[in-house]
């Protein structure tokens, strides 16, 4: 799905990664999961492209809902896979601490589950080799990719700051759709190692310069970081 020059979605509200298409070739940040490889093929075909144009892929954190078709487009393609230092055994084993499942309605949880089913999320295909990637960092990718630590939903979660895209990348540094209650806005996501952390990491964000923020889960922002920051801070302490 075409969001606006050199950006795209695959997935849903439910599940997103994304597509930044230029002149140089395509960075992806994030993979969703494994069923989403059919919404890449669909996606690249709309652009007379293939697999083979990908540069790059940027993950925002090492959980399994955003490794999806990760190890098979490196494996297959030789497509390098970019994570934080420190997410990189998780993306690697999947190992990650417990945390509290928090507020929940069955039917939004139900929906995220099923669609998870669906898209065969309880296969999990780790990612064998990964290029560990650090806050500050520049990508030589496709859209000078620029790295943002954003702690708190995992130790390695960090956004990603397309300028040529017009859009910061948060993977589950926020939501604008819970998975397991419904409620859309900005807000809190689920399943965060701390909270507390990831509220605070938002102001990194604040000053950057882009129209679109875009999580893993829930609608695309059309609005300001600064204005998300503040939205998602609110709803986290009230």
């Amino acid at each position: 799905m075409k969001l606006a020059p050199h950006l795209h979605r695959l997935g849903n509200d439910v599940v997103a990664c994304y597509l930044v298409d230029t002149p140089e070739g395509i960075t992806l940040i994030d993979a969703g999961l494994p069923g989403h490889w059919q919404d890449l093929q669909r996606e690249l075909r709309s652009l007379g492209k293939s697999a083979d144009d990908i540069r790059g892929l940027v993950l925002t954190h090492g959980d399994a809902d955003h490794l999806g078709f990760a190890e098979r487009l490196r494996g297959a393609h030789g497509v390098p896979v970019f994570v934080h230092a420190a997410d990189a055994v998780r993306a690697r084993t999947g190992e990650k601490p417990k945390t509290a499942l928090g507020p929940l309605r069955l039917g939004p949880a139900l929906g995220f589950f099923g669609y998870s089913l669906r898209k065969n999320g309880l296969r999990t295909h780790y990612v064998r080799e990964v290029t560990e990637i650090a806050d500050g960092d520049v990508l030589d990718l496709p859209g000078r990719p620029v790295i943002v630590g954003m702690p708190g939903h995992s130790p390695g979660s960090v956004a990603v700051h397309v300028p040529l895209a017009d859009a910061v990348f948060v993977g589950d540094a926020l939501t604008t759709r819970h998975v397991l209650t419904g409620r859309t806005g900005p807000q809190p996501a689920p399943f965060t190692d701390d909270p507390a952390e990831a509220l605070s990491s938002l102001d990194r964000i604040a000053g950057l310069s882009a129209s679109w923020v875009l999580p893993g889960h829930g609608a695309p922002w059309r609005t300001s970081p600064a204005q998300v920051r503040q939205a998602v801070q609110t709803a986290g302490r009230a």
